[in-house]
């Protein structure tokens, strides 16, 4: 099955480019937006063998998996571009629901099996099952010569195969019963973003998008534990604000927010050093 945007997604313009293998989505992205690219392109790998994550780290994405780019340009402010990595959680946590076709799966992404079989999104931008990492997203930015931004939406799910050998625990759909293949996914992907994206950019801004974030929020009230540099602060998740930010409260009723950082919930938080 090859890689195909869905009737939404084509007929609003947006274009695809599709690779076996790919060093980089995400390099090849910003490659186009130098050289004038439009944007609205999405990049599709069904392997990656140079990508990375956040603070550089590397990102797995063997045979199976999926890395995908979007390259989207943006006249607003910086702070406005950051929000586009919640609607892309979003969009993504949406395609993994509609991937589901199994009823085993359905009811496992459901929370019928327990508290930690839940699928939800952990700030800044990771997707979890049962508080493992099954898909992350990366958003990076170039400023233009003409004012606007390009900004690249990365995107790496752990569609058959999860990384081993990382500081936190990691799945994959197969590993869940999930039975859809990075194709059926990015297709799915493609249409989803649409919607979320509309959302976005309509009359409300962000706000529309914040709400149904916080509705998925993986330690949404609980624990939480950031770590900035060499430094670790504990508080309570209380929230995200209107920039996307995180809002931590701490023992003595203060609200700290945060615009980067290390995050962990729950048992792990009282754990973090």
């Amino acid at each position: 099955m090859a890689f195909a945007l869905g009737p939404s997604a084509a007929s609003r313009g947006y274009r695809l480019f599709a690779f076996d293998t790919i060093g980089s989505t995400s390099v090849e992205a910003a490659e186009r937006a130098r050289e004038g690219d439009p944007g609205r392109l999405w990049i599709v790998a069904k392997e990656q063998t140079a990508g990375h994550g956040r603070r550089g780290r590397p990102w797995q994405t063997p045979s199976g998996n999926l890395a995908a780019s979007l390259l989207v340009l943006l006249s607003g402010p910086p702070a406005q571009a950051a929000t586009l990595g919640f609607a892309a959680g979003l969009a993504l946590e949406t395609a993994i629901r509609a991937s589901a076709q199994d009823g085993a799966f359905r009811i496992f992404l459901d929370n019928a099996e327990g508290p930690d079989t839940r699928l939800t999104l952990k700030w800044p931008n990771d997707v979890l099952i049962g508080g493992a990492k099954v898909a992350g997203i990366l958003l990076e930015a170039i400023a233009l010569s003409d004012g606007r931004n390009a900004v690249i939406i990365g995107i790496g799910v752990n569609v058959r195969h999860a990384p081993e050998g990382l500081p936190y625990p990691t799945t994959s759909l197969a590993a869940c019963g999930g039975d859809t293949d990075a194709e059926s996914l990015f297709g799915t992907l493609g249409e989803a973003w649409v919607e979320q994206e509309a959302l976005w950019s309509g009359a409300e801004g962000f706000a529309p998008v914040r709400r149904r974030w916080l509705e998925r929020a993986a330690g949404l009230g609980g624990p939480i534990a950031v770590r900035l540099g060499e430094d670790v602060f504990r508080g309570t998740f209380e929230t995200i604000d209107d920039e996307g930010r995180l809002v931590v409260r701490d023992s003595d009723g203060a609200a700290r927010i945060v615009s980067a950082g290390e995050v962990h919930f729950g048992a792990a938080a009282t754990m973090a050093i």
